[in-house]
């Protein structure tokens, strides 16, 4: 597979660290690596310009099933594009898909942060058991809910999910609800919202805020190797 298209920034980081020279195509979100070379911005996860796509006559594209639409993956198989769509939800499915592409698609041999991510994972000693809420937008506030990849690697540091038994992955939420009052505190990302200090902890008076690394929390690549130590840290740190 020389000629790859990623509709994902994490596998975009993943692929162009593993094999340089293999992306031709990647969306306006992919921000990892810094040099992506001379790979053509193909519009965003959820509206990639489709044309484009296959214009670029990948041998690959690569998706995800909660990233990107099931219309737009339809269109690229109906052209003869062979689409590999992976599905993340918890820290050992994402290790497998990693392999999957790199491994079993692209023919790579295992690369070695794949390696060290998992082993930095197994070190882990989870943090005092806290309670939290963890919203992921604003206007109108959501949080993560049931069945998250990120909602699974805050379990494995030692933060429960008070919204984890939601019927919906990702619940509309008020910040007065009786489950954020019962939270030790709110953990806040700064992707796909962007909260920082003064845009987020002030809607919950009297919780501890920790602010962290939405990449090191959402995404699943080469950032897996520093995440749990990133995100330990800014927990720590809440306040």
């Amino acid at each position: 597979m020389r000629r790859v298209v990623s509709l994902v920034p994490s596998l975009t980081e993943a692929v162009a660290v593993s094999a340089p020279g293999r992306l031709v195509g990647v969306t306006d979100w992919c921000t990892h690596p810094e040099d992506l070379g001379d790979a053509v911005r193909i519009g965003g996860t959820k509206n990639p310009d489709v044309a484009a796509v296959i214009g670029l006559r990948p041998d690959l594209v690569i998706a995800n099933e909660e990233e990107n639409r099931p219309p737009d993956l339809a269109a690229l198989e109906a052209a003869g594009v062979r689409v590999l769509v992976t599905e993340v939800r918890t820290l050992p499915q994402a290790f497998a898909e990693l392999d999957r592409v790199l491994v079993g698609a692209l023919g790579l041999v295992r690369p070695g942060w794949l390696g060290e991510a998992e082993a930095a994972w197994a070190r882990v000693e989870p943090l005092p058991a806290a309670r939290a809420v963890v919203p992921v937008w604003r206007r109108p506030w959501m949080a993560l809910g049931r069945d998250t990849f990120a909602g699974d690697v805050l379990g494995r540091l030692g933060v429960h999910n008070v919204y984890a038994g939601h019927a919906e992955r990702y619940p509309r939420f008020r910040p007065d609800e009786p489950a954020v009052a019962g939270c030790d505190l709110v953990v806040l990302p700064d992707e796909p919202y962007r909260f920082t200090a003064g845009d987020g902890p002030e809607a919950f008076p009297g919780l501890p805020a920790a602010l962290v690394s939405g990449r090191h929390l959402t995404w699943y690549g080469p950032s897996l190797v520093r995440a749990a130590a990133v995100l330990a840290e800014a927990l720590r740190g809440a306040g």
